[in-house]
């Protein structure tokens, strides 16, 4: 059984409810209240996705890891270099 095989495994048996345990109780009192309203960091921002093939994530991954950029600056990256290119061949009526 590999690593990965592994930990999958005792995650999927750590959601299985055995019947000798005990669902915990959860009281008002045991949630800490925030302390400070955080700020969104994506305020004024606008989510774009899409879905890919397998083959298309490994790239987004290996991109991401030799870039060191997350999946939003390599979108970024991307569309960037795909809007210079069209605006190239704009400027030399292509």
């Amino acid at each position: 059984m590999s690593k990965a095989t592994n930990k999958s495994a005792a995650f999927l048996q750590a959601l299985t409810v055995q019947p000798e345990d005990k669902p915990a109780t959860v009281t008002a009192s045991a949630a800490p209240a925030p302390k400070t309203p955080r700020a969104a960091s994506r305020d004024g921002l606008k989510h774009i996705g899409g879905y890919f093939d397998r083959a298309d994530v490994e790239k987004f991954a290996v991109l991401r890891a030799r870039l060191g950029l997350d999946n939003s600056e390599l979108i970024r990256l991307a569309v960037d270099e795909l809007y210079r290119k069209h605006e190239a061949k704009r400027a030399f009526g292509d």
